[in-house]
């Protein structure tokens, strides 16, 4: 899998099993060992957040500062912020898969 094993606040997530496969979302709290809360203000919003086995994620190296920033300020996020970072996660990954593949 990914080399990246603690998850943290604000770590962006490539969900790998389930309904939600290949979608990315953001991890917004911490359960237990092998459990974590996450949420792409979409389908799943902050304040119903999906509560997933880390077996079923695939960690990626990236966090969201804006994500960790507000959480640690109001303890919450906006669903409109979470689905801004997300798509911008999303593009700067669609453009280095491109870039490696050399279009």
């Amino acid at each position: 899998m990914n080399e990246v094993r603690e998850p943290r606040l604000g770590q962006f997530v490539k969900v790998l099993r389930g309904r939600d496969a290949s979608k990315y979302a953001v991890i917004i709290g911490i359960e237990e060992s092998r459990y974590v809360k996450i949420a792409d203000g979409d389908k799943c919003k902050f304040d119903q957040p999906k509560r997933k086995n880390l077996l079923h994620l695939e960690l990626q190296t990236a966090m969201s500062h804006e994500v960790v920033q507000s959480l640690n300020e109001s303890g919450r996020v906006t669903n409109s912020k979470l689905r801004y970072v997300i798509s911008k996660f999303a593009e700067e990954q669609a453009a280095q898969h491109a870039e490696q593949r050399g279009e």
